[in-house]
């Protein structure tokens, strides 16, 4: 290869995969030798080997080293092991770390640095085989022969460009080229020799940035695992403890083809990992770089665009864990808004309160997230009712609505909070809300007391914004498949819907709702005439539909489902979740004893949730239910408010009922009361509460802290004093 010889320029012209014809001098002819195009075809095998070798390394992540990278890394060595022994390279070294990195992946509780070990032991498995089968062999000879020859013979490749360069000069650069060029073509070594380099220093980075409880963390990490889609259709479905149970149950529905808002959802691994990806700069790059590719699908899927003011996809994000929680943990709607974007959906829809009333509602979110109290915002935008004259805030014009966004914004900056405008800042940011608040004091407390362990972690869906609040002809609800007042095996549709809002309304009990049927409404006595199935009789429909499919085709359980609807028309009906009912356990309850009830007596009618007739004395907070257990023990009592959310977890277990001026069946509240067994009524329409002042009125009948009251939470009365009861027939 040194020598300006024909054998060392046939040796060339093989390595640059050139076919080979030895020519001989014109005086004795030419011939083909088909030895040489067999020796030229190895080396064009070899090279192409290499390539492809080169590229199999390229296709690990190597950006963090887990346990699930070392498995890929252990599969790649054994090729490379397999390359070595082909070129006639055999390392009982090599084989021996070979032979320690299996056994590692078998071992419970091998270490970070364990592993580092090996990784060493192989790099000098390596740098030995380079000095047993190169240097060895061939520097003793190549330095005789370079000094053996004169300049001119030297191929100019190998000589220097400066004439001047003294000899040693000249046989230490002959020597680095003949060696790096037969590492380069022998098959795989310098492919392996990268391979571990990069391997190491990543080794060495992790070691050096993390704490050991981290490097442990980050071994049982997987980042292929942190992030799937809505629309998945592998065969093998993500496991319920990776995507929860409301994760589970979207991606079925979607294979069934029914109309789910497309989304993704990020699992509990990286809820468990949480430390590693925010702490370790790599990995929340691998993370962010998933979330950047999921919202690039969706995109695609919906024709809208995250962050554009002309056509915006907005998110929703909400919690999933294994075992349902209602309503414990953080939802933030409207996500991926800010007033650019608003004004560019108002002027897109030509809706300026639609566009207003989704920024209001984001802010509310990130507030309440932050740390705000649900009453600050009900305060700002009573404080506007107030003012323009106007009860309830459909009668808002845009700009009206759009004043009181801002007026939440602000609000928002002057108590001390950040406010986010980006909207990948603010995606960002709600998913750690969603899993900051596992470990918000309702969670941890309605774990407690439901006995659930607190290891489970939760996943977050993240979906495409529908809107049951684009007009008076959109809504939000609540359905169950079966009746929840007795047990039976029809499908009969049950439940909770409201116009011109979006589901956190309903389920969060915050508004009037309106019943499902013209039978739900007959049984629950409800003063009104809009039923789901008289007014928007498409949705009423393929409500029933997905139902009887799902339950009498599919095999399903009982479901509680959340569905929005864009417009009358079945066809912008979409459903956001599907679990399993909580209210259908048929109970023998009590009753009133009518020869004890009057007239004179009746306060109002609600929604009946659970239990049934119950007498006791009116409460309004956990003070006031701690001193009355001390006076009274045996007396029941009845936590009465305006409405009650999830954060009254506390109050709701402690009270033995619960009675609220708004809400429907299906609100959080109402789930978590028949939970629990407590009796409950619900949507009691003339009922005013005045929480602070501890005292109530039914069409100003005035009821204050310690007076008896009486509830049915079967049939929804309510009655002043204390009315005997008696086993129900």
């Amino acid at each position: 290869m040194i020598l300006s010889s024909k054998t060392y320029e046939i040796r060339e012209d093989i390595y640059n995969k050139r076919h080979i014809t030895v020519d001989i001098p014109s005086m004795y002819g030419s011939y083909h030798e088909m030895k040489f195009d067999a020796l030229g075809l190895t080396f064009r095998i070899e090279s192409l080997v290499n390539v492809l070798l080169e590229e199999l390394v390229q296709t690990i992540d190597l950006s963090l080293i887990t346990h699930v990278t070392i498995h890929e890394i252990s599969e790649i060595l054994t090729l490379f092991d397999r390359a070595l022994k082909v070129d006639g390279i055999h390392s009982v070294e090599f084989e021996r770390q070979q032979e320690f990195l299996s056994h590692s992946l078998e071992v419970r509780g091998f270490t970070f640095t364990q592993y580092l070990d090996i990784f060493k032991g192989f790099s000098l498995a390596v740098k030995n085989i380079i000095n047993d089968y190169f240097n060895n062999v061939h520097e003793e000879n190549l330095n005789r022969i370079i000094t053996g020859i004169k300049r001119n013979q030297i191929l100019p490749r190998y000589l220097p460009q400066d004439s001047a360069m003294d000899p040693e000069k000249i046989t230490h650069r002959i020597t680095e080229i003949f060696f790096r060029d037969q590492l380069v073509f022998s098959l795989g070594l310098q492919q392996l020799d990268w391979l571990l380099s990069r391997i190491l220093n990543i080794l060495f980075h992790q070691l050096n940035t993390l704490h050991p409880d981290q490097l442990r963390l980050l071994l049982l990490y997987d980042p292929s695992q942190t992030i799937t889609t809505v629309d998945q259709r592998a065969k093998h479905l993500p496991g319920i403890i990776y995507i929860g149970n409301k994760g589970l149950n979207l991606v079925k529905l979607k294979r069934f083809g029914l109309p789910v808002p497309p989304g993704f959802i990020i699992t509990t691994e990286a809820f468990r990992c949480r430390d590693i990806i925010e702490h370790y700069p790599p990995a929340l790059q691998n993370f962010r770089g998933q979330i950047v590719h999921q919202i690039s699908a969706l995109e695609k899927m919906t024709g809208k665009t995250f962050g554009s003011a002309i056509n915006p996809l907005l998110f929703s994000v909400r919690s999933g864990a294994s075992i349902s929680q209602p309503g414990m943990m953080d939802t933030l709607l409207n996500v991926g808004i800010n007033e650019g974007i608003a004004e560019g959906l108002a002027a897109r829809t030509g809706n300026a309160w639609f566009a207003w009333d989704n920024y209001r509602r984001f802010r509310q979110c990130y507030g309440m997230a932050v740390g705000l109290e649900r009453d600050h915002f009900d305060a700002i935008i009573s404080e506007f009712k107030k003012t323009l004259g106007i009860p309830f805030k459909k009668g808002f014009t845009g700009a009206q609505m759009q004043a009181v966004a801002l007026a939440y914004k602000k609000s928002i900056a002057d108590a001390g909070f950040p406010v986010l405008d980006d909207p990948m800042d603010q995606l960002y940011m709600t998913i750690n809300s969603v899993f900051d608040s596992w470990e918000s004091d309702k969670a941890k407390t309605y774990r407690k007391i439901m006995g659930i362990s607190d290891d489970w972690g939760t996943a977050v869906t993240v979906q495409s914004m529908v809107f049951g609040n684009f007009s008076q002809q959109s809504g939000s609800g609540v359905i169950f498949t079966h009746n929840p007042r007795w047990s039976g095996d029809r499908v009969r549709l049950w439940g909770d819907f409201t116009v011109g809002n979006q589901g956190e309304d309903v389920v969060s009990g915050l508004v009037n709702t309106l019943p499902i049927s013209v039978f739900q409404q007959e049984v629950e006595m409800r003063d009104t005439d809009i039923t789901l199935e008289t007014h928007f009789p498409e949705i009423y429909v393929g409500l029933k539909n997905w139902a009887i499919d799902l339950i009498e085709k599919k095999g399903w359980t009982p479901q509680e489902m959340e569905f929005t609807f864009e417009s009358p028309a079945g066809r912008d009906l979409f459903i956001l979740q599907s679990r399993e009912m909580a209210m259908r356990e048929r109970k023998k309850v009590l009753a009133f004893d009518p020869e004890d009830i009057s007239s004179d007596r009746f306060l109002g009618h609600g929604i009946g949730v659970s239990g049934g007739a119950m007498a006791g004395r009116v409460v309004f907070t956990v003070e006031e239910i701690e001193q009355w257990r001390l006076i009274e023990p045996e007396t029941s009592l009845i936590l009465v408010r305006g409405d009650t959310v999830p954060d009254d977890i506390r109050e709701i277990f402690a009270a033995d009922g619960l009675l609220t001026a708004r809400g429907g069946l299906t609100s959080h509240a109402a789930v978590v009361a028949h939970r629990l067994g407590k009796t409950c009524v619900v949507g009691c329409g003339n009922l005013i509460c005045h929480e602070k002042e501890k005292q109530c009125e039914f069409n100003q009948r005035m009821l204050f802290s310690g007076d008896a009251i009486s509830i049915d939470g079967l049939e929804g009365s309510v009655y002043q004093g204390l009315i005997r009861i008696r086993e129900a027939s």
